[in-house]
């Protein structure tokens, strides 16, 4: 089968991915690949908001200041500088595609979330991601010069290796996709390739990540000879709604920044005292993992399901008008916040490390870029501070693309790329493998690679890594991809990443938090893999 050429191919179709292509697209045809629909990735799944310095008394310096005392020290100063000081300038593009932020008055409304200590959280409602997506993508469907391809898995990217003619140069040319339509493997080629395809919450058993958040591009970056770094400090959201039914669902970070408080269950020693005070000063505005920890302990100290978060002290119609969409939806399910409390747990939520990255979104390898949550740019450090995630994906996309605008002429074209070679393999028998060993991955991350960590834990999920990544890469060997399988084999991947990096530190920092080594060393150092 023939490639799709296209000057510049980008995996991922969330805010990251969507800001490259109108950036490169008033020049280039630019092809944007989404596993599944194109808004089924974490952007759409965002409530907060995006952080800003927007308000008289607040600074860049302040904000800073906020991102490295979150990320524990491990932050690349640099790259906060240069996030933090594009902030606005992302804002005021977003609003110029139409993005409805709430306003008050004439000025913007802002929120204030946990490590933040001015307001500048700008947002729409509780469903900031949704109405950002909503904005990106209406704007790519009508740009004539890109093209959305839903429903295409990524398997692996297509490098020197992969030409008719061998060069070891490492040079990156595309990707090679499954169309889940067709089940057909296709080859798209262009003189740049952009990763924006999220992190690797999928590796938890307990995640408010979307369904395909299993680290695509990490591993597919690592296979092909980049190196990824801090995969280790993957972030616990604290507050994730518990309930049977309803998986994943995410009470915002705001709801806490807008007074909500965290108590003790019914039923237990205690029941209904405040228990944040007794961890941090800063109560329920401290950062996240200091949150995670102090409801992990809770739960675990009592052998409870889960605690509660209560906004329901404040004015109904304050609660009502800040998170319509959070009282809808447990107004559904017999939860009314204005008077009742909200059953949470922490869950994963965000990988803080991934691939490395510089200030322009280059990775180790010619001609491959990346933006957002598949990253290491220095922003988050050991910790992510809230809502500065999605303006990591604004403004490094929009540094990606233009990096790639300004040296296009000078990147050479793709030479012949062998297609796709199914000729030795077959359909597999035995999907109730891919199944099991899914499940049994994301068991063992959240019991051994969690919140509270221990060297012998660790050592007991490398050794199920190993044995799982024989059986994996034997299936895979042996029988044709499917979506699932593309994904299993890219979670083995990303655990045995997590794991290692975590062997590595051996100090606790940020949310990498281990019982061996419970101090923090005085010097900050990134773990850094190389493949």
């Amino acid at each position: 089968m023939a490639a799709r050429a296209y000057d510049v191919v980008i995996v991922g179709s969330g805010a990251a991915g969507l800001t490259a292509a109108l950036t490169l697209a008033t020049r280039f045809r630019v092809a944007v690949l989404a596993k599944g629909g194109l808004s089924e990735g974490s952007t759409a799944w965002a409530q907060g908001g995006i952080a800003a310095v927007l308000e008289e008394g607040d600074s860049f310096e302040a904000h800073v200041e906020d991102t490295i005392v979150a990320g524990a020290g491990l932050n690349d100063r640099r790259t906060v500088e240069f996030v933090i000081e594009e902030a606005p300038a992302a804002i005021a593009k977003l609003i110029e595609l139409g993005v409805p932020f709430d306003a008050e008055g004439n000025a913007l409304h802002l929120t204030r979330e946990g490590g933040h200590s001015h307001r500048r959280i700008v947002h729409v409602h509780d469903a900031t991601g949704q109405a950002v997506q909503r904005a990106l993508e209406t704007a790519a469907v009508r740009h004539p010069n890109i093209t959305l391809v839903p429903e295409m898995a990524a398997i692996d990217l297509a490098t020197s290796r992969h030409g008719e003619r061998y060069l070891g140069d490492g040079r990156v040319w595309g990707v090679y996709a499954l169309d889940r339509t067709t089940g057909q493997v296709e080859l798209f080629t262009g003189r740049a390739t952009i990763l924006a395809t999220g992190g690797a919450g999928r590796a938890y058993l307990y995640s408010t990540a979307p369904r395909g958040a299993t680290g695509d591009g990490i591993a597919m970056a690592w296979r092909a000879g980049a190196r990824v770094s801090n995969m280790e400090m993957m972030q616990f959201h604290p507050t994730c709604l518990y309930n049977l039914e309803v998986k994943n669902f995410l009470v915002t970070e705001a709801v806490r920044g807008e007074g909500g408080h965290l108590k003790l269950p019914p039923g237990v020693p205690g029941a209904g005292h405040r228990f944040m005070p007794d961890f941090d000063e800063r109560a329920e505005l401290a950062p996240r993992d200091v949150v995670a920890r102090a409801i992990d302990h809770e739960i675990k100290r009592l052998g409870l399901d889960y605690v509660h978060l209560n906004i329901s002290h404040m004015p109904a119609d304050f609660v009502r008008g800040h998170f319509p969409m959070i009282h809808a939806k447990l107004l559904e399910l017999g939860i009314d916040i204005t008077t009742d409390p909200i059953p949470v747990v922490p869950a994963q939520h965000y990988t803080c490390g991934g691939i490395i990255v510089d200030l322009k979104g280059r990775t180790d390898l010619p001609g491959l870029y990346a933006a957002g949550e598949c990253t290491q740019s220095g922003l988050h450090g050991a910790n992510r501070l809230a809502s500065n995630s999605l303006l990591e994906c604004l403004v490094f996309g929009e540094a990606a693309a233009g990096h790639v605008g300004r040296h296009f002429d000078e990147m050479p074209e793709p030479p012949p790329i062998r297609p796709w070679d199914e000729s030795r393999v077959t359909d597999s028998d035995e999907e109730v493998i891919v199944q099991h060993n899914w499940r049994e991955i994301r068991r063992f991350m959240w019991d051994y690679v969690g919140i509270v960590r221990t060297t012998k834990r660790l050592e007991r999920a490398q050794h199920r890594i190993r044995m799982l990544r024989r059986e994996v890469e034997d299936y895979y060997g042996e029988f044709r991809v499917t979506a699932d399988l593309i994904e299993l084999r890219n979670l083995v991947e990303v655990a045995d990443l997590i794991v290692r990096c975590a062997l590595a530190r051996r100090e606790s920092r940020g949310l990498h938090y281990t019982l061996d080594f419970l101090e923090t060393l005085a010097d900050a150092r990134d773990t850094v893999l190389v493949p």
